[in-house]
């Protein structure tokens, strides 16, 4: 007797060949290199490039930022009229407080009224045509409208009183003033700057009599002298936010 089994199989295995020989072998179904393999590196040196690229505008950002061009350090402001301090404070010995009178006592320095001016100009130079934006001030009673020099942003609050009864000299924030012909500013008042300061303000301390004063020399041991002030003065690091920021 034949086996079952073999009748079924028979045919199975017949009709497989022959469907192997209608469709071929089996194809290649791996993909071609498209790109060539120096891509890669090229990538890689994309990726690094970029991430260089970025690095250097982030420093050059910042280095504008702390640039004569945004922080006006030592750019002189054109000003109604060409005040020069070093004319009136070197030159003539006149004592910061003259004009700035509420220096000691209030947060802003102040600015001088024209009759301050005047008190001098109604007999020296009392001709003068370029100081006839002064002479029009004090005859229609306006202000002159000075271009401010050192503006600090409004987030930022600053006592000058306060400084000034610790021992803070001027020429520490404003620069040698006794030597510009026009003012300029001389710090760049940047949170950096005067956090600087805040940290370890030893060094621009100085004798309460001396805070005023033009030709103002650190001694030797200002280190040692300045840390024997901020005890007697009471100063204290201040780096809390709420100092600056209120």
């Amino acid at each position: 007797m034949t086996d079952p089994s073999r009748r079924t199989v028979g045919p199975l295995i017949h009709a497989t060949v022959a469907a192997t020989r209608a469709v071929g072998p089996p194809r290649d179904t791996t993909m071609a290199q498209i790109f060539p393999r120096y891509t890669n590196t090229l990538s890689r040196a994309s990726a690094v490039a970029l991430a260089l690229l970025v690095g250097a505008g982030l420093w050059l950002w910042a280095r504008i930022q702390r640039s004569p061009y945004t922080s006006d350090v030592r750019i002189a402001k054109t000003q109604p009229v060409q005040f020069s301090h070093d004319h009136h404070v070197s030159g003539l010995g006149i004592d910061c407080r003259y004009c700035h009178t509420a220096v000691e006592v209030s947060a802003s320095a102040g600015m001088p009224p024209t009759a301050t001016c005047m008190n001098c100009h109604q007999q020296i130079w009392n001709k003068a045509p370029m100081l006839e934006p002064v002479r029009e001030s004090f005859r229609t009673g306006q202000p002159i409208h000075w271009a401010r020099v050192h503006d600090l942003p409004d987030f930022a609050y600053f006592n000058h009183s306060i400084h000034i009864q610790r021992g803070v000299g001027c020429s520490s924030c404003h620069g040698a003033v006794e030597r510009m012909p026009l003012m300029w500013q001389s710090a760049p008042l940047t949170m950096g700057w005067c956090l600087d300061c805040h940290r370890d303000p030893t060094p621009h301390l100085r004798p309460k009599e001396e805070v005023f004063a033009v030709d103002w020399v650190p001694p030797a041991n200002q280190h040692e002298r300045g840390r024997e002030l901020a005890r007697m003065n009471g100063v204290e690091t201040a780096q809390n936010c709420s100092t600056c920021h209120r």
